[in-house]
């Protein structure tokens, strides 16, 4: 029997929930050198560490008999980073310790403090929080550890990143000495193995990533990229897997901030998570995900730690990880219970060198490829819409009339084409890419057909928002050209500067002045013809990717056209004017 070792109670715990046997760091911190002892043991995200540390705690809760005591003083604290890690954590002990009739006391950010007080003052078995809200219970009188036999860290270095270092010290402080202390961590940085040497005796180390590394239900690919085309490779990857569930790791706030309303803009169900959200509007992001009102979670790390989406089919590290050990806990989130999940990493072409290395010491195998293509995606629409068409389904006399009718009035070739163009209707359209596999060759000369060309000014900069995302279609469907049309783009503060061949010039100003005049979107966008090509100094403001904070107005999300079209959103608007010659004095001022 594979857990023959185990109190028979949690034997028949594991064998109703379905386990057939126990995950590597489950079956270490369960041998008989283990048992006892204060243990620091390092495990992945998504290897089973709840359940491991339930089963270590089995001997200080249960000794040798199968009941537990009548509830008084907690016997087991477990402290976890987030609500809803603290949470999940409950749910696993509430089902391993079930038999055992545990009482499990809860206490979180987020929820009613005086609840807690009160399932406290009843009696507790085992006592599961978050930092702030253990601390601040224990302060008031609430929470007594007096009688504490084991406590557990999970997740200790994402605790310590959070900033929760003083509310874990003043807990172990007040717990008794001759307690058990488990510390469970996917990193071992220098703080952890400072606080494990203060509050750990003689700790056991236990270490399966060797053995969970790289995550065998996990695809690993690698995507290079031009640096300014990013996002538009993460809509990509978003449109060719159509995932069930994703989620996007940003490095900041105000990246997740902009990628997310990006993405909303293009019509993905998306929803974001990072510092700057509220408990509650985490809460209803994840229960959006949960029943599948979204698809999309675009989130910082440390907002993300505690998500458990069973469904999570796809991991985007938009922004590189900082090591592999972050890389393998983001992407730790898919590839669960025995379900393949797909992880990637979006490489600006100037750092693949670095991210090689990265991958290279941590003995990841990865895919090295590009971002599907415009093509990739459509046969990919194609092959999920025969799918789905294919399918046999429950027809009422309602579709069976509707049918007829259509038939009656359009053959039926006709009526699949209109139905597949419905279909596609729906969905965002994918991007057209920059060719990221390599950097660029350096040009001794002009790009060919730009040896004559002639530069136009627009009176909006980063001031105003300007993007090349949005900027590039602007221009497009301003002057009626193409992409290939367009040379050089230099973003300044107020405004933007940009060449076309001299021999459309004429062309493109006729079309500039007909849209302007005929009100259509980015009307209100002034062009004009300058003398020459900017200044030298200028080449200091050109910006590939969206600008940085200082240079933006205090507001989310992107400008309201979003990449793809539509005038920028400005403090306030602006009356363009049409298009002619050069315009005399100088540039107007923004502000």
């Amino acid at each position: 029997m594979a857990f023959e070792h185990l109190p028979a109670l949690l034997s028949q715990a594991l064998t109703a929930k379905g386990y057939e046997a126990l995950t590597p760091v489950q079956s270490e911190v369960t041998q008989a050198e283990a048992h006892g002892r204060d243990l620091l043991v390092s495990a992945q995200t998504g290897s089973g560490k709840t359940v491991a540390f339930g089963l270590a705690m089995a001997g200080e809760l249960l000794g040798d008999g199968d009941r537990l005591p009548v509830a008084g003083l907690p016997m087991a604290l477990v402290i976890a980073p987030t609500r809803e890690l603290a949470l999940q954590v409950s749910r696993e002990l509430e089902w391993l310790y079930g038999a055992a009739r545990a009482r499990i006391a809860t206490c979180v950010g987020g929820m009613d403090a005086a609840k807690e007080r009160r399932a406290l003052s009843h009696g507790a078995h085992i006592v599961v929080g978050t930092p702030g809200r253990l601390r601040d219970h224990l302060e008031r009188g609430a929470l007594d550890l007096s009688a504490l036999r084991t406590v557990v860290l999970d997740e200790a270095d994402e605790m310590l990143d959070m900033g929760f270092r003083e509310d874990l010290e003043a807990i172990l402080d007040s717990a008794p000495e001759e307690r058990r202390t488990m510390m469970f961590s996917a990193t071992m940085p220098k703080p952890i193995v400072a606080m494990a040497r203060r509050y750990q005796n003689d700790a056991l180390r236990i270490s399966t990533m060797s053995e969970e590394r790289g995550h065998g239900d996990i695809s690993y690919q690698a995507l290079t990229v031009a640096p300014s085309d990013i996002e538009n490779a993460v809509v990509n990857l978003l449109r060719y897997h159509e995932a069930e569930t994703a989620i996007l790791f940003c490095a900041t706030r105000d990246n997740v901030r902009h990628l997310h309303s990006s993405l909303t803009e293009r019509g993905f169900a998306a929803v974001a998570l990072s510092g700057e959200h509220s408990q509650n509007e985490r809460n209803h992001a994840l229960q959006a995900l949960r029943d599948k009102r979204a698809r999309v979670c675009v989130a910082t790390d440390v907002a993300a730690r505690g998500i458990d989406l069973p469904s999570l089919t796809l991991v985007v590290h938009v922004e590189l990880p900082r090591d592999a050990e972050t890389m393998q806990h983001r992407s730790g989130r898919t590839g669960r219970a025995g379900k393949k999940g797909t992880a990637v990493l979006i490489v600006p072409y100037p750092r693949r060198r670095r991210v090689e290395s990265m991958l290279r010491g941590a003995k990841i195998p990865v895919e090295w490829g590009t971002p599907p293509s415009k093509e990739a995606i459509l046969e990919q629409d194609n092959l999920r819409l025969r799918s789905t068409l294919m399918e046999k389904a429950e027809l009422d006399e309602a579709d069976w009339t509707l049918g007829a009718e259509l038939l009656a009035e359009k053959s039926a070739k006709e009526i699949a084409a209109m139905l597949v163009r419905s279909a596609r209707a729906a969905l965002p359209a994918p991007e057209e890419l920059l060719d990221g596999s390599e950097a660029p060759a350096r040009r001794d000369g002009p790009r060919p057909g730009f040896e004559d060309t002639q530069w136009f000014r627009m009176d909006i900069g980063r001031r105003q928002n300007a993007d090349p995302r949005w900027i590039l279609p602007l221009i497009c469907r301003r002057g009626h050209v193409s992409r290939q049309d367009i040379g050089a783009i230099r973003i300044t503060t107020n405004e933007t500067m940009f060449e076309i061949p001299r021999a459309i010039a004429s062309k493109f100003i006729a079309a500039v002045k007909r849209s302007g005049e005929a009100n259509d979107e980015g009307a209100d966008v002034a062009f004009e013809m300058i003398d020459g090509a900017p200044r030298e100094e200028a080449r200091e403001n050109r910006r590939q990717l969206r600008p940085s904070n200082d240079a933006r107005p205090n507001r989310s999300g992107p400008p309201r056209g979003g990449p793809g079209g539509g005038r920028p959103h400005s403090p306030r608007p602006f009356k363009g004017a049409g298009a002619g010659g050069p315009r005399k004095g100088p540039p107007r001022s923004r502000g």
